[in-house]
């Protein structure tokens, strides 16, 4: 039994549990919201062009006056005046949408909460279209081209579908090598010889490069929408935050693979060095 093997196999074990959680966050109502890829707030969507001041009145004028009375009941809240959620998250199966609670607004006491009120059916190879989300959910007669929604944004979101999709391929391999890296894991602790530890230095590599790849595309995705999102966005009040959660689960995943992977190496050193030393001590007790 080698005792030392459990410790490649103990962050096995962690880093599955991470990929895991990373592909299914958010795949229902409120389960590990808080680790979305990013974050899209319009709770102040339209806060221009729905202002109604003499200078901003021509949507307004446009949609009718039963909409306008709407608008200035609830100006504090332009997402609800439109019908659409305060915010999108997108995860890596689906997205989801809510409202902040108590309010869009921070105050000096209280940071709004997410309240997630429904998620997209989880799909494969799933790419989030933030555009055609809200698109589906405004008041009939307001597009957002009324809104003045920044082609910029859509262009950087069709940019990064190819890129999300093979990210999603990548924890699928991920997942699957780590697990049967979890699965060698508890074979090389029970058994001796030089096999298990290389077989399992090449499932532990297998699952960091693809985790690695993996978690490398979704910083960059990240990175780009985000900044393209708050870059553009500021005029007609959208904005966009990164998941530092998922980052940080996805990035752990990663080190503890690779903190496995050399694990394995030194327990195939280890186990050469005690091999050599049996030799010799048998070829010392002739003489």
């Amino acid at each position: 039994m080698r005792l030392t093997a459990l410790f490649p196999l103990l962050c096995t074990l962690v880093a599955f549990i991470l990929t895991l959680l990373c592909i299914f966050a958010g795949s229902k109502g409120g389960y590990i919201e808080q680790a979305d890829i990013f974050t899209l707030n319009t709770s102040m969507l339209g806060r221009t062009t729905l202002d109604t001041t003499e200078n901003s009145s021509s949507l307004l004028d446009s949609i009718g006056n039963s909409i306008k009375g709407e608008v200035n009941d609830l100006i504090g809240d332009f997402a609800k005046a439109l019908n659409i959620h305060d915010f999108y998250s997108a995860h890596l199966l689906n997205y989801c949408e809510g409202y902040f609670t108590p309010g869009p607004v921070a105050n000096k006491t209280v940071d709004p909460d997410k309240n997630v009120t429904q998620c997209s059916n989880r799909t494969a190879l799933f790419h989030f279209d933030p555009t055609a989300a809200i698109q589906r959910e405004l008041k009939p007669g307001i597009s957002l081209a009324d809104l003045e929604w920044p082609s910029t944004i859509q262009d950087a979101v069709h940019a990064v579908e190819v890129a999300s999709k093979a990210m999603f391929v990548l924890y699928c391999v991920g997942v699957a090598a780590t697990g049967l890296a979890l699965l060698g894991a508890f074979v090389g602790v029970f058994s001796d010889g030089r096999a298990a530890p290389l077989a399992n230095n090449a499932l532990a590599s297998l699952a960091l490069l693809s985790l690695g790849i993996a978690s490398a595309i979704v910083t960059v995705i990240m990175s780009k929408v985000v900044h393209e999102v708050n870059k553009h966005g500021d005029d007609i009040g959208i904005s966009a935050a990164k998941g530092t959660t998922f980052l940080g689960m996805t990035w752990a995943a990663t080190v503890l693979m690779a903190i496995a992977a050399v694990a394995w190496i030194y327990e195939f050193v280890a186990f050469r060095r005690r091999q050599t030393s049996y030799v010799f001590e048998g070829k010392k007790g002739r003489y």
